[in-house]
C-alpha cells in the first residue's frame, strides 16, 4: 500500500526491486539446502515480536533450519525492515501490517509474501488523569509511533468515526503528533501530551509506570473478527520463497513450535523475552510490564487476513494510503501444509 509519503523514493525503490529481480538476497551461495547457507531474519525489539525474540533466544528457529545458518537483524521501524527486504539484506522479517502492505504496493506485488501470523492485539489509546471519556478528547494532544503506521491509522480512523477533523500537521479537533515510542513515554510523563495510541509494551509502560489509563482498547474496534486484529506477521522475500521453499518451510516449522511454546509456558517465554531484550538493548525491561503486555496480546500463526484488509481500508479512508489490490499477498500453503500434517486447523488468507 503506497503511503502518500512513500517508504522508498522512486529511485531507491526501483533499485531495490531491481536487486530482487537479479536474485540478490541475504542468503549466501554455498553448501546448504538448494545452495543456500544462511537465512537472514529481521525482527523488532518489541513484545509484539515475542515469537521472534523467544524463537531466537531459545534456538527454536535455528534448530528448525538445520544446516542453514540463522542470521538476524533488528529494526525499530517498519519502513527500514521493508527497505532491507527490498535490497536483499534480509530474507524474511516479522513486521506490522501497514509496512507490509505498503511494501507490497511499492513493488507492484512482486517483492514479498505474508507466510504466517505472529501476534494479535496489544494496542490502544492510553490517556492522562482528567480525560474520563471519549467526549473529553477534542482539543487533546495525542501521539502515535509514526505517521501512517498501524497505530497512527487506527487513531485517525477512530477520530473519523467520531466525526472529528484531524490532519497530518497536528491540527484539527485532535492534535496527533507522531513520535518514537520511547519519546512518547517521556512526553506523557512530562505532561507534553495527553495520551497516545501505542502497541505493547509501551501501552503497559504508560499505565504501569506513568499512571495512564486505557480509554480505548483497539480490540473493541474489530467486532467483525471478534476482537482479533493482526499486530505482527511474518513475511518473506518473494524470490527467496520461490527459490527456497524447503528453507521457508523449515522456518515456519520453527515458528509454529515457538508460538506453541510461548502459549504453553508464558512465564518461561517472558523470561526468554526479557533476556533477549536485555541482550539487544543493554537494559532488561521490567518483568511486571512484560507480564502485563503478554496478558494483552495473543500469539497465533493465523494472519487474521480480514483485519489486514480492514486496516488497508481504514488507511485509505483517512487519506494516508492509496487503494491497492491485496490479492496474492498471502502465501499460506507452506504453513497450512505443516498445520494439516499435525492435524490442526488450516488458516485463511484471501
Amino acid at each position: 500500500m503506497r503511503m502518500r509519503t512513500p517508504v522508498l523514493s522512486s529511485v531507491a525503490a526501483a533499485a531495490a526491486i531491481g536487486l530482487l529481480a537479479s536474485g540478490c538476497g541475504g542468503a549466501d551461495d554455498g553448501g546448504g539446502v538448494g545452495g543456500v547457507d544462511t537465512l537472514t531474519l529481521g525482527y523488532f525489539p518489541n513484545i509484539t515480536h515475542a515469537p521472534a525474540l523467544v524463537g531466537v533466544e531459545e534456538g527454536y528457529l535455528a534448530d528448525a533450519l538445520g544446516d542453514v545458518e540463522l542470521s538476524t537483524q533488528t529494526f525499530n521501524a517498519g519502513p527500514d525492515a521493508i527497505n532491507a527486504l527490498f535490497s536483499g539484506e534480509i530474507d524474511a522479517t516479522f513486521i506490522g501490517p501497514n509496512p507490509a502492505v505498503n511494501g507490497w504496493s511499492q513493488s507492484g506485488g512482486t517483492a514479498l509474501r505474508v507466510i504466517a501470523g505472529s501476534t494479535s492485539g496489544g494496542a490502544g489509546l492510553v490517556v492522562r488523569e482528567g480525560i474520563d471519556g471519549i467526549e473529553d478528547l477534542p482539543g487533546a494532544t495525542l501521539s502515535t509511533p509514526q505517521l501512517g503506521n498501524t497505530q497512527d491509522v487506527a487513531l485517525r480512523w477512530f477520530a473519523e468515526e467520531q466525526g472529528w477533523e484531524v490532519d497530518t500537521e497536528g491540527g484539527g479537533d485532535l492534535s496527533i503528533v507522531p513520535q518514537g515510542n520511547a519519546e512518547i513515554v517521556d512526553a506523557f510523563v512530562l505532561g507534553e501530551i495527553d495520551g497516545a495510541w501505542v502497541p505493547e509494551p509501551h501501552l503497559s509502560r504508560l499505565v504501569d509506570e506513568a499512571g495512564g489509563k486505557v480509554l480505548v482498547d483497539e480490540a473493541d474496534l474489530w467486532p467483525e473478527t471478534d476482537g482479533a486484529f493482526v499486530t505482527t506477521h511474518l513475511i518473506v522475500n518473494a524470490d527467496f520463497l520461490e527459490d527456497n521453499p524447503e528453507i521457508v518451510e523449515d522456518l515456519l516449522r520453527g515458528h509454529i513450535e515457538t508460538v506453541d511454546r510461548v502459549n504453553e509456558d508464558p512465564e518461561e517465554a517472558q523470561r526468554a523475552t526479557i533476556a533477549h531484550l536485555g541482550a539487544l538493548t543493554g537494559s532488561e525491561p521490567d518483568p511486571e510490564v512484560v507480564a502485563s503486555a503478554f496478558d494483552n496480546v495473543t500469539f497465533t500463526v493465523d494472519p487474521i487476513a480480514a483485519s489486514l484488509r480492514g486496516g488497508a481500508e481504514h488507511a485509505e479512508a483517512v487519506g494516508l494510503l492509496d487503494p491497492v489490490d491485496l490479492e496474492g499477498i498471502y502465501a499460506l500453503d507452506p504453513l497450512n501444509g505443516l498445520l494439516s500434517e499435525a492435524g490442526r486447523d488450516e488458516v485463511e488468507g484471501f
